[in-house]
Formats: C-alpha cells, sequence, structure tokens
C-alpha cells in the first residue's frame, strides 16, 4: 500500500481553483446581470455569456479531475492495483490541465473585453 496517498494531495490544490472559479463565476453572473438590465448592448453580454460558459467549463474539469484522483487513491489503496491508479491520476492531471487552459484563456479574453469596454466609455 505504498503511496497510495499521493493523487489525494493534490486535490486541496484543485479544491482552491474552484473555489476562485466559483468566485470569479460569481462576480461575472451579478456583471451580466446589471448589464441585462441597464446596459442593453447585445454584443457585450453575448461575450460575458460565452465567458461565463468557458468558466463552466473549466469548473467542470476541475470537478472531473478531483474524481478521479479520489478514484486513483481509493483504487492503489484497496487493490493495489498501482498500473490502474496511475493511469486514473495521470488522466487527473491532464483533465485538471485542461481546466488550467480554460482558466488562462478566460483571463486574457477578460482583459479583452474590459480594454473595449473602456474604449466605448470613452468615447
Amino acid at each position: 500500500m505504498e503511496h497510495w496517498y499521493l493523487p489525494i494531495t493534490i486535490i486541496p490544490g484543485i479544491g482552491l481553483l474552484i473555489l476562485s472559479t466559483s468566485n470569479l463565476m460569481v462576480a461575472l453572473s451579478n456583471e451580466i446581470d446589471t448589464l441585462i438590465t441597464n446596459c442593453k448592448d447585445d454584443n457585450l453580454i453575448s461575450r460575458k455569456l460565452r465567458q461565463l460558459k468557458l468558466l463552466n467549463r473549466a469548473m467542470i474539469y476541475f470537478y472531473i479531475a478531483v474524481f478521479l484522483l479520489l478514484i486513483s487513491g481509493v483504487i492503489a489503496g484497496i487493490n493495489q492495483s498501482y498500473k490502474i491508479a496511475t493511469y486514473s491520476g495521470v488522466c487527473a492531471i491532464a483533465v485538471a490541465t485542461f481546466g488550467l487552459i480554460s482558466l488562462i484563456i478566460y483571463s486574457t479574453r477578460s482583459v479583452n473585453i474590459h480594454q473595449n469596454q473602456f474604449k466605448n466609455r470613452s468615447n
């Protein structure tokens, strides 16, 4: 039963990513709600909704990664089938990487959206 706990040790880090992404989703949802009631700029609202969808996708990736890490730890602890546990752990890391890539794309697009908002207000 060596190293069965290694996949479990990654979960708190992903949990923090889930927490921060949840906070981003709440803030973005509130911003979209305000835009819908006040702004009426359909293009901006559409871009923000796509951002919300991207954050949702990142959350899904992180949830799947946590699930796979838990399964990996349990399989390694109970069955001592390290081959299956290793594959599950590697898949979890790959899925978490997709979540991180989604957050990078979100951040880049968010800056562009805010720059466009500033340019539109100054004109």
